[in-house]
């Protein structure tokens, strides 16, 4: 008998979405969000639509420019290493040997 077994090959892979890959996906997401309450904001306090919708637009262009730019400069997990590496200090002042000698 021969059994045939269909492989997942894409299982542990992270979500990609027309190239953005990862936590990028959410942040555009939340951007759009952001966008859309901003609109909202804007047409009820009275600004004219078309001044809205233009404002909206090159906030949502200039918003889905740099996330594609961030996606493709740092990648899946790259980010979040860029941020922890600015929290490593430069160098470590010691003043006193104590904490090397064993007792």
């Amino acid at each position: 008998m021969n059994s045939v077994y269909k492989i997942n090959k894409g299982v542990n892979k992270s979500i990609e979405f027309k190239g953005l890959k990862a936590q990028y996906i959410w942040y555009l997401a939340g951007g759009a969000v952001v966008l859309m309450i901003l609109f909202a904001v804007l047409f009820i306090a009275g600004v004219p639509s078309l001044i809205c919708v233009g404002f909206i637009g090159t906030a949502g262009g200039f918003l889905v420019f740099k996330i594609y730019r961030i996606s493709s400069k740092y990648g899946e997990h790259g980010m979040m290493k860029a941020l922890a590496s600015r929290k490593v200090p430069k160098c470590i002042k010691v003043c006193s040997r104590g904490i090397f000698i064993k007792m």
